[in-house]
């Protein structure tokens, strides 16, 4: 194994791609906006992913053209654009493509078929409490699992009210 290649062309070629398709990757997020790496929704995740294995290919190919990745990410940024303007105007498009985020706690009771749904263990569960920094479980108002795969946890003090507008669109059994 060596560290530094026969060829030093391949090397000066891996820095310039590089530092090409970073340039290539701002514009492109400065002309599609900061929701380019957003992880709102499942589609915004698979763009993030898929741009970030593009980059990396067209920073290390010696055999394709920069141009060629480059004009793959623009096409995911296109789509993703034209996704999320869907899902912003059809009620029916958003119900397909986007998961809806699910109640784990109402209150301080486990709702333990909506984490086997989400596949979440009570460990976690109680992991997550621990990092929103929950001492009773008399503090837990609502825990969320959201669309994006994170976890949610609103608490307060234990006479505190939740605005059932935050729990707006949340489902509150697994279907």
């Amino acid at each position: 194994m060596t560290f530094l290649p026969d060829d030093l062309s391949s090397l000066w070629q891996a820095i310039a791609g590089g530092i090409l398709a970073y340039c290539g990757i701002i514009l492109a997020v400065r002309i599609a906006g900061l929701r380019s790496f957003a992880k709102m929704a499942s589609h915004d995740f698979a763009v993030t992913v898929a741009v970030g294995s593009l980059l990396a290919s067209a920073a290390t190919s010696d055999n394709t053209p920069l141009a060629v990745p480059l004009a793959a990410i623009a096409v995911l940024f296109v789509l993703q654009m034209a996704m999320t303007g869907l899902v912003s105007r059809s009620d029916r498009v958003a119900e397909l493509v986007t998961n809806k985020p699910l109640l784990l706690m109402d209150g301080r009771a486990v709702l333990h078929d909506n984490l086997r749904h989400a596949k979440v263990s009570e460990d976690e569960l109680r992991a997550k409490l621990r990092e929103a920094n929950v001492t009773d479980h008399n503090q837990v108002l609502a825990v969320v699992f959201e669309t994006t795969g994170d976890i949610s946890v609103l608490h307060g003090s234990a006479d505190a009210q939740l605005d059932p507008d935050l729990l707006k669109g949340v489902a509150r059994t697994a279907t």
